[in-house]
C-alpha cells in the first residue's frame, strides 16, 4: 500500500525508545526490582498497579488492563493517531520516516491537505477581523475576541467562490480543495466546476490531538438551514470518531477530570469563556462507541449533557445504549437534563458558571437513568409489571462489564422488583463474556490492584506456549525447526507457527517489537493482553527448555487425534480392518478436549 511505514522502520523505532524515559516524562515512576512502578494514568487508583518492564519494552496495568508499547502508550495517553505516534517517537530520535510503495503520494497529499486546512483557517479568521456583522453577531452570542482566538473561530465571506479564488487556480489544487470538503462538485446539467461549501457562516474549526485543522463546522447567521453545516467525510475527518473541543481542553488543564459533552460548536465555546473548560461536543451525530473510547482514555468521569424535552431524553438514551459496555469500576457516567428552554450556551450565560457546575455535580448516574427509563415503561405495582421490568432490563444489563458496577446495577433493579438480587441475577443470566482473540485461547484474568496471579500452569499448553514466546522470543532458538503439525486446521495454530518463526528468523526481536508486528490484525488485542500477562520463567534458556517441552506435549496429544482422522478416512472409504475397526471405537470413545485445551 502506498505510503505505509516500513516494519523494519516500526522495529527500530521501538528499539531505540527507552520506554522508561517516555512514560516517565508523563507519569511519576518508582523503582520495583528490575520493572518500574506507578498509579496507573488511565484509570483512577491509590495502591500502584501500572508496571513498566524495561526489558520487554512494555507497560501494563493490573487494575484496568491497559497494556502497550512505546507507541502505545503515545496513542492512548496522547489521544494519538498511529501514524501522528510513530512521527512523535521519530521526531524524539531525530529520524525521518520512510514510506513503503512508490513515492508515498498518499501521505505527501495529507500533508498538503492538511496546510491548506491551516490556510484556510487563517483566511477566515482575517475575514472575520474585517466583518463587522460577524463580529456583532458574535458579541450577541456572548463570544469575545480572546474566545475566538483561542478557538481560532473564523468568518467565510458570503461569496461563492471566496476560497475558491484564494485557493485554487488549477486543477489540482482545485482537487485538493474537493477532498478536504471545502468546496463542492457542481452537478447540474451542463455545469462544470466547484463553488464553496462554506458561505456567509461562522466558522469553527475541528482540531486533531496536535492542534491542526481537520474539518470545519459553519453556524449560518441569519435565518436559514442548515443552522449548522459539518465538513463531509474526508480522509482526515470522521464525525464519528471525532470530538469537538477535545483539543483546546487538554491545552487548558493540565488534568482532566470529567468531560461534560453537549451538543453544540457554541455550548463548547461559551462554557470554555466561563470557566468550564472540560466540554466537547459530538459533530451532529449520537454519540458512537468510537466517541466513548476516546472520551474514557482522557478521563474516567464522563456526563452527557441534554435539553430537558422528549428529543434530549431520547438522545440521551441512544447515548446510554451505546456507554453500557464502558460502565464498568472506577468510571463514572451520567446525564444532565437542563431546563425547557434552554442549552448550556444560554443557561450559563444566565446563572453563570458556579451554578452550571452545580447542577453537573448533581447529574443523574447512568444506573438511575436506566431504571427511572425502564419503570417508566412498567406497572410496577402489579407482578406483570415488574416482571416487564426484568425483561427489558436483561439485554442492557448483558453490556455491562462483570463487576462491582454491575452487582450494584442489579442491587438498584431488584429493588424496584422487589426481589433479592441474588436471585433476579440468576433469572436474568446475562450473556456470557465473548471469547476474546481470534483462535487463541484465554487464560484466567489478573486479580485488579496487583500483580497477576500465578495461572499460567492452569492454561492452556497452546496459550502457554505462545506466552513463552512473547515473553522471550530468543527462546524460539531453542527449537530446531516448525513442527509440521502446527500446519493442521486447529485454531491458534497459525499464530504459534508465525510467533516461532519470526523469532527463530530474527532472533533480537523483543517483546514489544513482536507485539506491533500484530496491533492492525484480528488476533492483536489478544497478543498484547498475553504479552502484559506475568511470566513465570526468568530468562530465555529456560524459556527454550520449556517452549520445547510444551511442542513435544501439543504434539503427543495431537498424535490419537491424527490418527483418528485417518481412521475415519478409511472408514469413508470402507477400509477398515476389523483391528482398526476396534481401534477406531476405543479413540472415538476416548476422545477429549481438542489439543492445547
Amino acid at each position: 500500500m502506498a505510503g505505509r511505514i516500513p516494519q523494519a522502520f516500526i522495529d527500530e523505532l521501538i528499539a531505540r525508545t527507552d520506554i522508561v524515559e517516555l512514560i516517565g516524562s508523563r507519569v511519576q515512576l518508582r523503582k520495583a526490582g528490575r520493572e518500574w512502578k506507578a498509579c496507573c494514568p488511565f484509570h483512577n487508583e491509590k495502591t500502584p498497579s501500572f508496571w513498566v518492564s524495561p526489558d520487554k519494552q512494555f507497560y501494563h496495568c493490573f487494575g484496568c488492563g491497559a497494556h502497550g508499547t512505546a507507541l502505545g502508550f503515545l496513542m492512548e495517553h496522547d489521544k494519538l493517531p498511529f501514524p501522528d505516534a510513530v512521527d512523535d517517537l521519530a521526531s524524539r530520535l531525530g529520524l525521518e520516516v520512510p514510506r513503503e510503495g512508490g513515492d508515498g503520494a498518499r501521505p505527501k497529499r495529507d500533508e498538503g491537505i492538511y496546510e491548506l486546512l491551516a490556510q484556510v483557517t487563517q483566511f477566515w479568521r482575517d475575514s472575520l477581523r474585517e466583518s463587522a456583522r460577524a463580529k456583532q453577531y458574535l458579541a450577541g452570542r456572548g463570544i469575545t475576541t480572546e474566545t475566538c482566538v483561542k478557538f481560532a473561530i473564523g468568518y467565510a465571506p458570503d461569496s461563492w467562490d471566496a476560497v475558491l479564488k484564494r485557493f485554487g487556480g488549477n486543477a489540482d489544487r482545485e482537487r485538493m480543495l474537493l477532498e478536504a470538503g471545502l468546496v463542492i462538485e457542481r452537478s447540474g446539467k451542463g455545469e462544470s466546476g466547484c463553488y464553496d461549501r462554506f458561505r456567509d457562516r461562522i466558522m469553527f474549526p475541528i482540531r486533531d490531538a496536535r492542534g491542526r485543522p481537520i474539518a470545519f463546522g459553519g453556524r449560518i447567521l441569519d435565518a436559514g438551514e442548515p443552522k449548522y453545516l459539518n465538513s463531509p467525510e474526508t480522509p482526515l475527518f470522521h464525525k464519528g470518531r471525532e470530538l469537538y473541543g477535545l483539543y483546546e481542553a487538554r491545552q487548558a488543564l493540565r488534568k482532566i477530570e470529567r468531560l461534560l459533552v453537549v451538543e453544540g460548536y457554541v455550548d463548547v465555546v461559551r462554557l470554555a469563556q466561563s470557566g468550564i473548560a472540560y466540554s466537547v461536543a459530538t459533530l451532529g451525530t449520537a454519540t458512537t462507541p468510537e466517541h466513548l473510547n476516546r472520551l474514557f482514555r482522557v478521563t474516567s468521569e464522563v456526563v452527557f449533557c441534554f435539553d430537558g424535552d422528549r428529543a434530549g431524553r431520547a438522545a440521551a438514551w441512544r447515548a446510554l445504549e451505546n456507554a453500557l459496555e464502558h460502565a464498568r469500576d472506577g468510571r463514572q457516567l451520567r446525564f444532565l437534563f437542563l431546563p425547557e428552554g434552554h442549552d448550556p450556551d444560554t443557561l450559563v450565560g444566565e446563572e453563570g458558571a458556579p451554578a452550571f457546575e452545580a447542577r453537573i455535580a448533581s447529574a443523574t448516574p447512568i444506573s438511575e437513568f436506566l431504571v427511572t427509563q425502564l419503570a417508566a415503561q412498567a406497572d410496577l405495582s402489579s407482578v406483570d409489571g415488574r416482571a416487564r421490568l426484568a425483561e427489558l432490563a436483561r439485554p442492557l444489563l448483558a453490556r455491562v462489564p462483570p463487576g462491582v458496577y454491575r452487582e450494584l446495577l442489579l442491587e438498584r433493579l431488584a429493588q424496584e422488583v422487589r426481589m433479592p438480587a441474588g436471585r433476579l441475577a440468576e433469572l436474568l443470566r446475562a450473556r456470557p463474556e465473548a471469547s476474546r482473540g481470534a483462535g487463541i485461547h484465554g487464560g484466567p484474568r489478573p486479580a485488579q490492584g496487583g500483580r497477576p496471579a500465578r495461572s499460567a500452569g492452569r492454561q492452556p499448553l497452546l496459550t502457554q506456549a505462545i506466552m513463552l514466546l512473547l515473553h522471550h522470543p530468543g527462546a524460539a532458538r531453542s527449537v530446531a525447526a516448525t513442527p509440521d503439525w502446527l500446519a493442521a486446521e486447529q485454531k491458534g495454530f497459525a499464530v504459534l507457527r508465525e510467533l516461532l518463526e519470526t523469532a527463530r528468523a530474527e532472533p533480537g526481536l523483543s517483546t514489544a517489537q513482536l507485539v506491533e508486528r500484530w496491533r492492525e490484525r484480528p488476533e492483536g488485542a489478544r497478543i498484547a493482553e498475553l504479552a502484559g500477562e506475568e511470566s513465570l520463567v526468568g530468562d530465555a534458556r529456560a524459556a527454550g527448555r520449556e517452549l520445547a517441552t510444551l511442542l513435544e506435549r501439543i504434539g503427543a496429544e495431537l498424535g490419537p487425534e491424527r490418527r483418528l482422522n485417518e481412521l475415519i478416512e478409511f472408514a469413508r472409504e470402507r477400509r477398515l480392518t476389523e483391528q482398526e475397526q476396534k481401534e477406531f471405537q476405543g479413540l472415538l470413545g476416548a476422545r477429549g478436549k481438542p489439543p492445547g485445551r
